[in-house]
């Protein structure tokens, strides 16, 4: 009997993960496919060839959208008949469209909590920083200046720091801001259980964009959250806000963004995630009082390998239960045939 073939879209990079990923090969409970294509045209023609066919799941990186494009229903039309799982090594997984996959009997799964804590260290991170304008500070001491003439910032002590997305990464920021003394808010599409909230009070959106002193973005992207914070949003807020992103840039539409800072609408803002990544926005990089990490959230070695163990198991689970650990929230509920 032949073992069930897993493809490998992407690297996995650290010495754990590796060394599990290649104990499960050695154990004989799978075989790895690896494309030869380096780009999309490429790849759908070795779709076509066969070369993937017999696969039931298939482990995938960020970074492998360079070689297969976005998971979109083109894409998933091409993939072998026999994929049941696409086990996706990040949180967020807007580079694939869930309802081609469903259509298809393709389950996802993400690593929706591997992420949480790294993620919420720059997060914090990047809210003191936008806040306190340290950005203009560092920007000036490397010009050969000192802090005389720059404006003051603000302490976070009794502010009011209002979460878009209460999920993993949103409570583990609120848990740490619960240190700094300030008082939280949050909206979601649902209120959260008593217990899960830890004191946060539950707004409307509406009411969040208004009472907010820093708006902290913490909720996915999907068609439904594209550019949720624009011009109209941003007019809603209180003078001076501070906003910050860890989530996904195009959740906000940046040129609104520029202009809402060019006119002291926002006082300053923390970012860790862009709309068209790598490329930022030029009004981003000359304007001192943003704070800018290119997408670090999860970039220690620890929260990668994390990670890559995360997404092992699903793969893990796939081929021996025929399940995953961590399916994605959409298709909770869907049936699936065997």
């Amino acid at each position: 009997m032949s073992k069930p073939k897993v493809l490998l879209l992407g690297k996995i990079h650290h010495i754990d993960s590796n060394a599990e990923w290649e104990r499960l090969q050695s154990s004989g409970l799978f075989e790895v496919l690896t494309p030869k294509s380096t780009t999309r045209a490429d790849f759908l023609a070795e779709c076509a060839s066969g070369a993937f066919d017999g696969t039931v799941a298939a482990y995938r990186t960020f970074a492998s959208v360079s070689i297969t494009g976005l998971i979109d229903a083109e894409l998933v039309a091409a993939l072998p008949q026999s994929l049941r799982y696409l086990c996706h090594n990040g949180a967020g997984y807007d580079q694939i469209s869930v309802p081609a996959c469903t259509a298809r009997n393709i389950q996802v799964s993400n690593v929706p909590t591997a992420v949480d804590d790294s993620t919420a260290d720059v997060n914090l991170f990047l809210l003191l920083g936008a806040l306190r304008l340290f950005n203009a500070g560092m920007a000036r001491l490397r010009q050969g200046g000192w802090v005389t003439g720059l404006p003051l910032g603000h302490d976070p002590q009794q502010k009011t720091l209002g979460i878009l997305g209460m999920g993993g990464i949103g409570r583990a920021l609120k848990r740490r801001t619960d240190a700094l003394g300030m008082t939280c808010i949050y909206h979601n599409r649902r209120r959260l259980a008593p217990e899960l909230e830890e004191g946060a009070e539950y707004v409307s959106f509406d009411e969040l964009l208004a009472r907010s002193d820093v708006l902290s973005l913490n909720l996915p992207l999907n068609p439904a959250t594209r550019h949720i914070i624009g011009a109209p949003e941003f007019a809603k807020m209180k003078d001076g806000v501070v906003v910050v992103n860890t989530a996904r840039g195009a959740v906000m539409d940046e040129a609104a963004l520029v202009a809402a800072l060019e006119s002291g609408k926002v006082a300053s803002v923390g970012l860790d995630v862009y709309e068209d990544e790598p490329r930022v926005h030029e009004g981003l990089v000359r304007n001192e009082s943003v704070l800018l990490v290119p997408h670090m959230g999860t970039y220690t070695y620890e929260t990668q390998t994390k990670m890559e163990m995360w997404c092992i198991g699903n793969v893990e689970a796939a081929v021996r239960k025929g399940e995953l650990m961590s399916l994605v929230p959409e298709q909770q509920g869907e049936e699936f045939k065997a």
